[in-house]
């Protein structure tokens, strides 16, 4: 991963609270034959006795399932809004344009659960991207039978996450002027210029404060 001082949180909870925004994850592996594997799959995030785990499931009998199995050794890669930044926007226009966004990569151990723990999975997923109690999405709330055979299908999993790294570029190495030439012209770009113009917006205090 790109690894600069400058292009990184203020707070290690900025960090998680990117992860708990941007749940949907590349996990990335490799099969018996060191071959890369990797799949997209929504996990979520549960800290436990000052660790910090994900929680997802896949279905069974993939490629990506079987490596996982042969190798414990996993990369989950959170990413979010991303942009291009042209030089043209500079006070000085004559140097390299760039791009600017935010990454997560959380590297960690895969461990497989039982149907019990699966169950807990799919419960805790559905509860939490449904984000209503009431919901006839939870799982606590479809038939049995139903419930039963779809878990045949899928095997839930946590990771253990042993090393966080992350870039969040934005263009924290320039003056606050060009900084804010910078976000003017993402506002008016397309939706992830907007978002991360925003996020800019937001973080200009702590990078540039009086």
């Amino acid at each position: 991963m790109y690894n600069t001082s400058y292009f990184k949180a203020k707070a290690p909870d900025d960090v998680i609270e990117f992860m708990r925004h941007h749940p949907f994850v590349i996990l990335c592996g490799v099969n018996e034959q060191q071959q890369p594997v990797a799949t997209h799959i929504p996990v979520l995030l549960e800290e436990r006795d000052d660790k910090l785990f994900l929680l997802a499931h896949v279905m069974r009998k993939q490629d990506h399932t079987r490596a996982f199995e042969q190798h414990a050794d996993v990369l989950a890669i959170f990413s979010g809004a991303h942009t291009y930044v042209s030089a043209s926007w500079y006070p000085q226009p004559a140097v390299a344009s760039t791009w600017n966004y935010q990454a997560v990569h959380a590297k960690g151990k895969l461990r497989f659960l039982d149907d019990d723990g699966l169950y807990e999975v799919l419960k805790k997923l559905t509860a939490h991207f449904e984000h209503h109690p009431d919901s006839p999405a939870l799982v606590e709330r479809m038939d049995d039978t139903y419930v039963k055979n779809m878990m045949k299908a899928i095997i839930a999993f946590e990771i253990e996450v042993t090393a966080l790294d992350h870039v969040f570029k934005l263009s924290q190495n320039r003056d606050e002027k060009t900084y804010s030439g910078i976000v003017e012209h993402l506002q008016q770009q397309d939706a992830d210029a907007q978002q991360i113009a925003s996020t800019m917006e937001k973080q200009q205090s702590k990078i540039f404060p009086s």
